[in-house]
């Protein structure tokens, strides 16, 4: 008796078990892992070093280069790349897929603790590393605009609200708000008023923090206790800083509006997003490792409507990237030829045996031979 006669002879529990392989390849299709691309760790490493106000020569010839040349001496390294911008400049390393990427971190830091001789003197800070992922990409970007308000508004609102509640959802790895910064009062000094009246660039520097410093006015105390006096001093509006007083000249006050050009403004200029020809702030959202991309972005749109009554009903967000698309058509497609393979088993097989009982059992065989095909190919 061969393999086959055994099926033959048991038709009942060859049937039972072909609708239980079926079934459990059903089961077993959606609960696949969703993914653009097969989830591979490469270890890869980005290294990362600041000098404010440097320019991006000076970053690539002081900075980026004496770490260069320490961080190719690593053995294992496959590839360096380095981009150096306006005081700050990065460099990706990308090493062997069987190297681990414990042991290159320790290699990276030693590199760097050898390199540090080499850099500026006045650099802030040593050079730091941290572990990349770079086949990650974003899921999704969202864009908040407002037609009333300027872009630090609108940032704040997206650092100090919605940054926390898309973090809290499940699946989301990391945000990152981009487009502008946080509002500020921007004070450009006019250098020939200063000369003038006699002030110096130190005494501005050391008027204008003592002038918005946040601490205790005073106290209260009895023979038992002390209390703190504490106000609000901080001044957040550019109208409330032109009429303070920087010095007096023969008897006269000078105000900071008589030597300098006070607005309201943002702490960095050179950040700027667009989205639709209107000026943005965008929300770039990434997933954790192993999460289904489409299950997390669905999670983020069913929030929206949360997001939008935790903020300025003047703010208007905007999906601008969404992954998924791509992502669900494909997965449509599948569908559809798994569909229209069952329809063509049944009708070959209705054609040739003319039997609606053996064509059912066909269907039934073709469901278990597509879905344990899925599964094993696909499944975790």
């Amino acid at each position: 008796m061969n393999f086959s006669e055994l099926f033959i002879r048991k038709p009942v529990a060859t049937t039972l078990l072909t609708i239980a392989l079926a079934l459990a390849g059903l089961t077993a299709y959606g609960l696949l892992p969703v993914s653009p691309l097969p989830q591979t760790d490469f270890p890869a490493i980005q290294v990362g070093a600041s000098l404010p106000g440097a320019s991006p020569e000076t970053m690539a010839s002081s900075v980026a280069t004496p770490l260069e040349r320490q961080l190719g001496r690593i053995a294992g390294l496959n590839e360096m790349t380095s981009s150096s911008f306006l005081g700050s400049t990065s460099i990706a390393l990308q090493f062997d897929l069987n190297r681990d990427i414990d042991a290159a971190g320790r290699d990276v830091q030693a590199a760097i603790n050898a390199a540090r001789s080499y850099l500026p003197a006045n650099l802030p800070s040593n050079p730091t590393w941290r572990k990349t992922n770079p086949s990650d990409s974003p899921i999704m970007i969202i864009a908040l605009t407002s037609d009333t308000l300027d872009t630090g508004r609108m940032y704040d609102a997206a650092s100090t609200i919605l940054q926390q509640k898309v973090s809290q959802l499940d699946g989301v790895g990391q945000v990152v708000v981009g487009g502008s910064s946080l509002p500020a009062v921007r004070v450009e000094l006019n250098l020939s008023a200063l000369f003038r009246y006699g002030i110096s660039l130190e005494e501005m520097r050391a008027f204008l923090a003592n002038t918005n410093v946040k601490r205790p006015t005073g106290q209260l105390a009895d023979d038992t206790r002390t209390w703190e006096i504490c106000t609000n001093d901080q001044l957040l509006k550019a109208e409330f800083y032109k009429p303070l007083v920087v010095a007096y000249r023969n008897g006269v006050p000078v105000r900071l509006s008589d030597v300098a050009d006070v607005q309201d403004g943002v702490e960095n200029l050179r950040s700027f997003g667009m989205a639709n020809g209107q000026p943005a702030v965008t929300l770039v959202i990434w997933r954790q490792p192993g999460a289904n991309i489409i299950a997390t972005a669905d999670r983020v749109r069913a929030t929206l409507p949360q997001l939008r009554a935790a903020i300025s009903q003047a703010i208007n967000l905007t999906v601008v990237l969404d992954r998924t698309t791509t992502i669900r058509a494909s997965l449509r497609d599948v569908e559809k030829t798994l569909i229209l393979s069952v329809l063509l088993v049944v009708a070959v097989v209705f054609v040739f045996l003319r039997n609606l009982r053996n064509s059912i059992v066909g269907v039934v065989g073709e469901l278990a031979l597509d879905s344990f095909i899925v599964t094993v190919e696909d499944g975790p």
